[in-house]
């Protein structure tokens, strides 16, 4: 880990390169134009990021960090599972309005570095964690794998339209109708009966408890019990 004066001068560099990543796209990120933003010399950036293509994926990264910390504060701000889920949903759609190149740069077709796609497996982890007090607290309709699914496909279906929609037109609205919509479709109304008493609410809890080291079971047969368990909470046969 860098420390000292290297440490600001990379923070430094990466600032400015976020920034400009924001502001101008991918190219407006070339090793002149961050050197002068930054107030360093290009010989700086090469040695410590490489060639610009190693400079996108170390400010991707840095953008990353920042955000994964901001999901850490709001995936259990309070003790409503679902209302935590919620602002993670806000939180998402507003990181990828303001950082559409870096959103880009994380879903899109070109090839991600090892620590990126590390990142980004994180942030699914987050969801489905976020997802799973969902299901301890017998609000959930279906297996927490598919929840997540199918609560991230909305939320990147709904991010990659408003995108491809100018600024001036995008509907804010939508996104509060995509959320509910997808809360609505894995999540059990509230004053509904609770789901934890019914079969399928019983095999998402119990699945659930199959991820604690204390479970008396082989790996295989904890692999095949969630499959089984995983089949039952979505109704497949």
């Amino acid at each position: 880990m860098l420390t000292g004066p290297r440490a600001s001068t990379s923070n430094g560099i990466l600032e400015a390169a976020a920034e400009l990543l924001r502001d101008g796209g991918v190219e407006a990120v070339s090793t002149r134009a961050v050197a002068a933003a930054a107030g360093t010399q290009p010989p700086n950036i090469y040695r410590r990021f490489g060639d610009k293509q190693g400079l996108l994926e170390a400010v991707t990264l840095h953008i990353l960090h920042n955000y994964i910390a901001q999901m850490r504060r709001v995936a259990y701000q309070s003790d409503d599972s679902v209302e935590d889920l919620r602002h993670l949903w806000d939180l998402y759609v507003t990181f990828a309005m303001t950082q559409p190149e870096c959103f880009a740069l994380i879903y899109g077709p070109t090839r991600r570095g090892e620590a990126i796609s590390a990142a980004a497996e994180t942030m699914k982890s987050m969801i489905q964690g976020a997802i799973g007090r969902v299901a301890d607290d017998g609000r959930l309709r279906m297996s927490v794998m598919r929840a997540t699914a199918l609560f991230r496909s909305c939320g990147v279906g709904f991010v990659l339209t408003q995108l491809a929609i100018p600024a001036v037109k995008r509907d804010w609205e939508l996104s509060d109708i995509a959320r509910e919509n997808a809360l609505a479709n894995i999540v059990v109304a509230s004053g509904a009966s609770n789901e934890r008493n019914t079969l399928i609410g019983r095999a998402t809890a119990l699945r659930q408890t199959l991820d604690d080291d204390g479970v008396p079971l082989m790996r295989a047969e904890r692999e095949v019990m969630i499959e089984w368990l995983n089949r039952i909470a979505d109704g497949r046969h």
